[in-house]
This record gives C-alpha cells, sequence and structure tokens, in this order.
C-alpha cells in the first residue's frame, strides 16, 4: 500500500501561507491521528510535515504542540515551525527528521529486524530515563482505562481491527478479560504513547527522533514497550526478544497482554 498520496495544495490560514510556499504537497494514507496530515516535498530535502484539524482532532493538536515543546532539548523531535487556530480548526507545522521510519526499512530489508531492534530498545531506554518527576502531563492506566470505557460505551471500538489473538471477540469481551487480569502494579516513566514502527525515524542504524507525540506523558514503561514488541513480532521472534535485551528488562506477560487489550480500545 502506498503511504502517501501526491496531491494539489491546500488552502491554509494566511500566517502559514509563507511558510508552505512552494512545496510539493503529499496526503499521509497511514496515520489514525483522525487529523489530516502532509508532507510538503522541498527541492532540498527540507521537508516540511502539516497537520490539520478541527473538533477533537484540534485538542490532539494541542497536546501535540505542548508536548514538542517540552521535549525539545530533551530528545530528538521534530522542529515545531508553526502552530495556528482559526476558525475552529487547527494548524501545526513542522520540520522533517533525517532518515526513514524503521517500518520502511524493515519492510524493505526484514532480516535487519534483531539488530534495529536493538538500537529501537536503546532509544525507548533513553525517553524512559527522563525525569518523570519534571513531565506535567498524566497519560497513566487509570486515564486511559477512563478513556477506553468511554468509547466502548459510546459504541466506537473497532472490533473488526482486532489483533488476530482477539479477532471474532466483542469489545465488551476484551474489556472484562482485560480487567480481570490488571496487573498489581505499575510503575511511573516518560512515555511515548504509540511507540510504533511508523513513529520511529532511522539513520545509519541509530534512531534519529520520533514522531506523533500527542500522548507523550507519565505511564507504566510497557504502554510502549508493548507496541513496540508486537510490532516488532511481525519480523519474527527474534527481533522482540533483542529489543527488550537491549532496553534492559525481561518480558512481563502480564503488563504486555493489559497494554495490549487496552490498545484494542483506541
Amino acid at each position: 500500500m502506498s503511504r502517501e498520496a501526491a496531491m494539489d495544495p491546500v488552502a491554509v490560514p494566511p500566517g502559514l501561507a509563507a511558510a508552505v510556499a512552494g512545496g510539493r504537497w503529499f496526503r499521509d494514507t497511514v496515520g489514525e491521528s483522525g487529523c489530516a496530515v502532509f508532507r510538503l516535498a522541498g527541492d532540498a530535502g527540507d521537508d516540511l510535515y502539516l497537520k490539520a484539524g478541527r473538533g477533537a482532532q484540534l485538542d490532539d493538536l494541542v497536546d501535540e504542540m505542548v508536548r514538542l515543546r517540552w521535549l525539545a532539548g530533551r530528545l530528538p523531535v521534530p522542529q515545531l515551525h508553526a502552530f495556528l487556530i482559526e476558525d475552529g480548526a487547527g494548524w501545526l507545522l513542522t520540520g522533517r527528521i533525517p532518515g526513514r521510519t524503521a517500518y520502511q526499512i524493515l519492510e524493505a530489508a526484514p532480516e535487519q529486524a534483531p539488530a534495529l531492534a536493538e538500537s529501537l530498545g536503546k532509544f525507548l531506554r533513553r525517553l524512559h530515563d527522563l525525569p518523570a518527576a519534571r513531565c506535567p502531563f498524566n497519560a497513566d492506566h487509570r486515564l486511559r482505562l477512563a478513556a477506553a470505557k468511554d468509547r466502548l460505551d459510546a459504541g466506537l471500538v473497532a472490533e473488526d481491527e482486532f489483533d488476530e489473538a482477539r479477532q471474532g471477540m466483542s469489545a465488551q469481551a476484551v474489556w472484562d478479560e482485560m480487567l480481570a487480569a490488571l496487573p498489581p502494579a505499575f510503575d511511573r516513566v516518560v512515555t511515548h504513547g504509540d511507540f510504533s514502527l511508523d513513529n520511529l525515524f532511522v539513520e545509519g542504524g541509530a534512531v534519529s527522533g520520533c514522531i506523533d507525540l500527542g500522548r507523550v506523558g507519565i505511564a507504566d514503561p510497557w504502554q510502549d514497550l508493548a507496541i513496540l514488541w508486537h510490532s516488532l513480532a511481525e519480523f519474527g521472534e527474534e527481533a522482540p526478544r533483542r529489543m527488550l535485551a537491549a532496553y534492559g528488562t525481561a518480558l512481563d506477560p502480564a503488563q504486555l497482554d493489559f497494554h495490549l487489550r487496552l490498545d484494542e480500545f483506541f
């Protein structure tokens, strides 16, 4: 599947017109944030990325903007060029991170998964070692459980998109099993919230940065470890093991299962 499509330029607020002038426009076809995501390709490789949304998506853009500001200087993240709200819509303009996404690399060369998994694990440890006491954002399991319950009650959970292990189950059944197996304790670290292969950029074998930061906040480390473990498992059994070893932890089946189930609701 093509991950983006060429398109004509989009009308933007006057305050952004000069910043996006001359770029060749591409629409992202993969992201699931709900926002419209565009790549503006420059002739010198100085691509820009523009996200636009309104309503709940505007809230998501505000979340990402403030987290970009907090993470700048602490972790390699996109440069924030502009943020505007006009007529009820938000516009977030950022720079590019060098390299390709981890998914693009592994899609082309899956045999690189074990080695790349080590780099991803080390980068995740770097993120989780940020001082949690200084992070102003909360993303813990209690907050996510409340949001998941709201989506369950509203009938918004896409049961046909469940992972293979839960295909054919109802959202209510997944919810009941998840609560029945709730881990006894949770740690608190700075987490990404969607630490998947599409959100990690790699250059020269090392992680050059991460994107889609609207869910950054304090949560259990397995919020990120579970998503990365599951993403890497697509490329064989060794890659997830190498990732955990590089990160410096052992597999925790209870936390893995809980967070993978919880992720089904979003």
